[in-house]
């Protein structure tokens, strides 16, 4: 039974009563039955209006998954606008619950984090990371670890050096 049901049998009963309307308790009577009949009209509006909102949230829900599906899911995410030069982000996998999280590389390098979805503790081994870099360097850079790699300041002195060959021709 809703409530304009429940008011509209109370009222009857009132009207049942046969009560003589003259009387001030009375009249007090069918004040209230009145006043609760239309707070039983107003709250089921209310209940009407709040389910078509109720509705319209979960088409906007909807659509919004639609563009997270087509944003997130659909593309590669670049983490680049994330990044800056003095802490890059990374993607670890957990190994327990196969979550993917964005880890920075401070936080890489201070060897463990717990996982936000499981809680697992993923811990992160860099020793023997670079155990096969090679010793010798014919470079000679700026706090240079010993690798092959072309510097610009290497590079442009290549350059020079290929434009005063081609000047001796």
């Amino acid at each position: 039974m809703t409530i304009t049901e429940k008011i509209a049998y109370i009222k009857g009963l009132a009207e049942g009563l046969a009560l003589d309307q003259s009387k001030p308790e009375v009249k007090v009577i069918n004040a209230i039955v009145d006043l609760l009949d239309d707070i039983a009209y107003d709250l089921t509006d209310m209940e009407e209006r709040y389910d078509e909102l109720a509705d319209q949230v979960d088409e906007i829900d909807e659509d919004l998954s639609e563009v997270e599906s087509e944003l997130y899911d659909d593309a590669e995410v670049e983490y680049d606008e994330y990044d800056d030069e003095d802490n890059p982000f990374y993607e670890v996998t957990c190994g327990a619950c196969g979550e993917k999280i964005n880890v920075s590389e401070d936080v890489l390098l201070e060897g463990e984090i717990e996982c936000p979805n499981c809680g697992e503790l993923l811990e992160f081994d860099f020793s023997g990371l670079f155990d096969d870099e090679v010793d010798e360097c014919n470079q000679s850079c700026e706090g240079c670890s010993g690798c092959d790699v072309e510097t610009d300041d290497k590079a442009d002195e290549k350059a020079d050096d290929a434009d005063k060959e081609e000047e001796k021709k």
